[in-house]
């Protein structure tokens, strides 16, 4: 049997550093549907800009973000994108992610209005792709990060868990 405090100890906590905020326009969302209390809908992404101390580039259009909607408001987010660095390396990240809250202020978010993001839960994991050379260490990332729900897209801010 394990020991829960030992194996605290010897994992220790988690610790991240920041990889970058990024910023995503969705052009629009088509509403698929879905069987049984979930709705299915695709978000367009059409572009965005990404920016950390490591890599800074843009979002290319062409993306999506595959979201399943709960009955209870819940969405789970399911996206993937190309990133353009400023040097021009392509990278591949795909991310995963969950938004949820009280269903006053989930209501509020999908009739796009402003909301606090500390009124609501957004969080997302995020993994990445890449042949090029100076950009081979985000294949050995993953990345976690807090969102936030704006009128045109959603801004995320990144870490790489260490």
């Amino acid at each position: 049997m394990i020991d829960f405090a030992t194996a605290l100890d010897r994992l220790g906590p988690v610790q991240t550093r920041p990889l970058f905020v990024m910023d995503v326009t969705v052009d629009r969302i088509h509403t698929v549907g879905a069987p049984g209390g979930t709705d299915q809908r695709v978000g367009n992404i059409a572009g965005g800009r990404f920016a950390g101390e490591r890599l800074s580039g843009t979002i290319l259009p062409g993306g999506a973000d595959w979201q399943t909607v709960r009955a209870d408001g819940t969405v789970l987010l399911d996206a993937r994108i190309v990133l353009a660095a400023d040097d021009g390396a392509v990278i591949g990240m795909t991310y995963e992610g969950i938004r949820t809250g009280p269903p006053d202020v989930l209501a509020r978010l999908a009739r796009g209005e402003p909301v606090d993001p500390e009124a609501y839960h957004f969080r997302t994991t995020a993994r990445f792709t890449t042949s090029a050379p100076h950009y081979d260490w985000l294949n050995r990332v993953i990345a976690i990060g807090l969102g936030h729900r704006l009128p045109g897209g959603p801004i995320y801010s990144l870490h790489e868990l260490l």
